[in-house]
């Protein structure tokens, strides 16, 4: 039965299985923590999946079964009245519940939708949106104009929106979450100087995020320029050299994020984090306590405070939450060192079982070329047989046409001594008519061992009168007939006559054609001893 950790995943149901594989599919989340969210969601997929990125909210049905539980029971009777005052006095001093941080959702700003009017109002308006297009270009010329103008005479009226960016309420258009970031930053930094506030520079949804998966602390501070502290607020706290270190100090793990309530997005986190004062600050972090993916908000910082006390109230914040993250941190590289390590035996695995495949592939194909060279050794060898069964075939047969020896008183004979090879019959003399072919002294030479044990007759007698020409078989002599001085080779050529080639007679000498393998043998044998 297949299990993860403490949940078995066996006992779940059909559907209930499909929604875990659903849920776990996008948000990457182990199976141990997953079951759980969905059973408080019911189930829901999507009520799961918006618990794990916007953090869960409080349970009411969790709520009211604590408050059932919290009850107070009625006291047993005491025996005296020490006993009921000691009772009183443990009842007293119960500790009251622990008190649940504030939800911190994520927050996505929606894209602006422009709708486009019919193409019939379109057209008919289109002679006043082309005159408002020009008028808008000539106002923004004169205004730019104006603001080169000494400022004794320039139109306040007129260019006040223009030369203050971080306090103008007017031109400020919706920009996407990494470019409203990098404006704010800007503007921050054109108003009160160059700092070293590590804001974030991307969109608040990012943020969390970064927080959640680095188990870090989100410091959001929220501005409106329009305020009358904010100023104070901003040089006197913000910028103090004890904030900005603590800020920066990476032992704090604390990510800086900055919005202007004038921009969407910072007014929108302003309003889901119930922000009702002017400068605004809270500190977000993850608390698995309340839940295992839930990110709350564990302080909230209105309205102008002193640097001691700004300080002194993010420290105690993090320092009650800091060991709870620390835990998870812990945690998490535990499940990173084992999925590490599992990752690690499953490459030694594929890597043995990747070698072993190759060791049976090389040993299949080792068999296969052996099995391969034992059946061409085979058939070359049956081939080798049979050649030599057709070659004796042939000669046998070849003795029988050889023409016989002339008689001794006869005419136009051509006389020759042939000086066979070592082994052989020795010198050899013969008379051949003068048309006999140099082909059919090839054959004579051939053929001569046969001939000798046969009695030496030119038509051959016995066994050799049985003999067929073999199918299919080309001979190929294995000597050649030379001449030695001087010296010439003479090839089986069945056109050229003996007494037009060698002549009336002549001393000829028969030599073995050995092969280039046998040469190469040869040659390798004298290195060898050299």
């Amino acid at each position: 039965m297949a299990s993860n950790g403490d949940v078995d995943i066996g006992q779940l149901t059909p559907e209930q299985q499909s929604a875990l594989e659903q849920y776990t599919q996008v948000t990457a989340q182990d199976i141990k923590d997953a079951v759980p969210l969905l059973q408080r969601s019911q189930w829901n997929v999507q009520i799961a999946v918006a618990k794990f990125f916007d953090g869960e909210g409080p349970d009411l049905v969790a709520e009211a079964m604590a408050a059932q539980d919290d009850i107070p029971r009625q006291a047993a009777r005491h025996e005296n009245l020490q006993e009921s005052l000691a009772a009183t006095r443990d009842l007293g001093i119960r500790p009251l519940p622990r008190a649940r941080p504030d939800p911190a959702p994520r927050i996505v700003p929606q894209p602006t939708t422009t709708h486009r009017p019919p193409l019939l109002l379109a057209i008919l308006f289109a002679p006043f949106n082309f005159g408002y297009r020009a008028f808008s270009t000539l106002f923004r010329t004169f205004l730019y104009i104006f603001a080169f103008l000494p400022a004794s005479v320039r139109p306040r009226a007129l260019t006040t929106s223009m030369t203050s960016g971080w306090k103008g309420t007017a031109g400020r258009r919706m920009l996407m979450p990494r470019d409203t970031a990098a404006r704010f930053k800007r503007e921050f930094e054109e108003e009160y100087g160059n700092t070293s506030l590590p804001f974030y520079e991307g969109g608040f949804a990012q943020a969390l995020d970064l927080a959640k998966k680095e188990l870090k602390f989100l410091l959001v501070v929220l501005m409106s320029p329009e305020h009358d502290d904010t100023e104070s607020f901003t040089r006197e706290t913000l910028l103090a050299p004890e904030v900005v270190a603590f800020v920066n100090d990476p032992a704090n793990n604390v990510v800086l994020w900055g919005g202007n309530v004038l921009d969407s997005e910072a007014y929108q986190v302003a309003a889901e984090y119930n922000c009702t004062k002017y400068p605004f600050s809270c500190l977000v972090c993850l608390t698995p306590k309340e839940g295992s993916t839930r990110m709350s908000i564990v302080k909230r910082l209105a309205g102008p405070l002193a640097p001691p006390a700004y300080l002194a109230e993010l420290q105690t914040a993090i320092n009650k939450y800091a060991p709870d993250l620390a835990g998870v941190r812990h945690e998490r590289a535990a499940h990173d060192l084992a999925r590490n390590l599992r990752t690690e035996q499953d490459s030694a695995y594929e890597r043995s079982l990747a070698r072993d495949r190759e060791r049976a592939r090389q040993r299949r194909e080792a068999e296969a070329a052996a099995a391969l060279a034992a059946q061409r050794a085979r058939e070359q060898a049956e081939a080798a047989e049979l050649r030599a069964v057709q070659r004796e075939q042939w000669k046998r047969w070849r003795a029988t046409t050889i023409a016989p020896e002339p008689e001794p008183a006869a005419k136009d004979v051509v006389r020759l001594a042939l000086k066979m090879p070592d082994g052989g019959a020795g010198r050899v003399v013969r008379r051949f008519a003068s048309a006999t072919t140099m082909e059919e002294l090839y054959a004579y030479v051939e053929c001569h061992d046969l001939l000798s044990n046969s009695g030496g007759g030119a038509e051959g007698e016995g066994d050799l009168e049985k003999a067929e020409r073999p199918q299919g078989y080309a001979h190929d002599y294995k000597f050649r007939v030379v001449s030695p001085l001087p010296r010439v080779v003479y090839e089986p050529d069945e056109h050229a006559t003996l007494l037009a080639t060698v002549g009336k007679s002549g001393n000829l000498i028969v030599e073995d054609i050995i092969p280039d393998d046998d040469d190469d043998d040869d040659d390798d044998d004298e290195g060898e001893e050299d």
